[in-house]
């Protein structure tokens, strides 16, 4: 992770204010729990509907998957203002045009407990 982004906090409420109604574009990565490599990543893009310091930041999807919503995390860290333009979406081939925001958030799966042993 990036060591600038952990010294951050991780909810800007002052960004969070400016989010409803903006254009997202969202990059997930899933990671197996050592990999350094994803063995899935995922692209999506809709409007922010709301964004909750506690609840995370929901999205109405679009393109593809309009009608869908999908709820972020509640951290702002990784939030970029998108240079204008056209973005192509690797996974599904569809073009967001002139997005206000690029996020991207890497899912790594979480190291199974080890059973523990009864003597």
């Amino acid at each position: 992770m990036n060591k600038d982004i952990e010294e951050e906090p991780p909810w800007d409420a002052s960004l969070a204010k400016t989010l409803p109604g903006q254009l997202v574009l969202v990059g997930l990565a899933y990671f197996e729990t050592d990999a350094e490599e994803p063995f899935e990543q995922q692209q999506l893009f809709g409007r922010v509907v709301a964004a909750d310091e506690r609840k995370g930041i929901l999205l109405s999807l679009e393109g593809r998957r309009t009608g869908e919503e999908f709820n972020l995390p509640p951290d702002t860290r990784s939030f970029r203002q998108a240079g204008p333009g056209e973005y192509r979406l690797r996974t599904t081939g569809e073009t967001v045009v002139n997005p206000d925001f690029t996020v991207t958030f890497s899912i790594r799966k979480q190291a199974k407990a080890e059973a523990q042993s009864s003597d």
